[in-house]
């Protein structure tokens, strides 16, 4: 389970302090859940009104860290090419973090990228995701076994089909695709070479191009 001591510190409306009289952070804090008690609505209700990303495992929040630079250009980068080559075929439909995707019941997460093979999907909701067909994840160097390990864990018992995990710091792309309730890799790319997709025939990225984006 996830424990953060960091909370978010957001007031709904009807608990602002009045005018001149400010109220401590730690007091607003006290307002909300404690770790362990977060419910599903309580979440929603959070990551409504705050621009942080926030996932929630089994009653417990965490606030993720900012994003660098180099992780946005690479999701951006991807983004573009998925978006292309989908609009090119009049599919799907791609998007990118902040979208909240329901796991399963009391987890979500929120993938740096995540598409749909069909725009129809009934899946895709307004307040959140209830699946996707492809996620992609740029590896965090503050804790990168979250993503290679955790995430691959919990988006292989959702049921995901393909899973993208870029490694700036190995300078890798794993593919990843789904077989029975476990992934197994499709392809493992480095500089030089391209990260071709199990699911969407055609789609290639060269490795290279990702890591070096603009």
């Amino acid at each position: 389970m996830i424990q953060m001591a960091t909370t978010p510190t957001y007031v709904p409306g009807n608990m602002l302090a009045p005018e001149g009289q400010a109220q401590p952070a730690w007091e607003v804090a006290l307002l909300l859940p404690a770790q362990g008690q977060w419910s599903e609505s309580d979440y929603l209700w959070l990551t409504d009104r705050t621009k942080s990303l926030v996932e929630l495992t089994d009653g417990y929040i965490e606030v993720l860290p900012m994003p660098t630079e180099e992780h946005q250009r690479i999701v951006l980068f991807l983004y573009r090419a998925l978006y292309n080559f989908l609009t090119a075929r009049g599919m799907g439909l791609v998007l990118v973090a902040p979208l909240r995707l329901l796991l399963q019941t009391g987890r979500y997460r929120e993938p740096d990228v995540l598409l749909l093979l069909s725009r129809d999907d009934p899946r895709r909701s307004n307040p959140f995701w209830t699946g996707a067909d492809v996620v992609v994840e740029v590896v965090s160097p503050d804790d990168p076994q979250r993503d290679l390990v955790q995430k691959r864990r919990e988006y292989a018992a959702a049921g995901i089909p393909e899973y993208w995990i870029v490694n700036p710091a190995d300078e890798q792309i794993m593919v990843l695709r789904l077989e029975g309730n476990e992934y197994v890799e499709h392809s493992v790319a480095t500089r030089g070479s391209q990260a071709t997709s199990a699911l969407l025939e055609g789609f290639a990225v060269d490795v290279t191009e990702t890591l070096d984006a603009v």
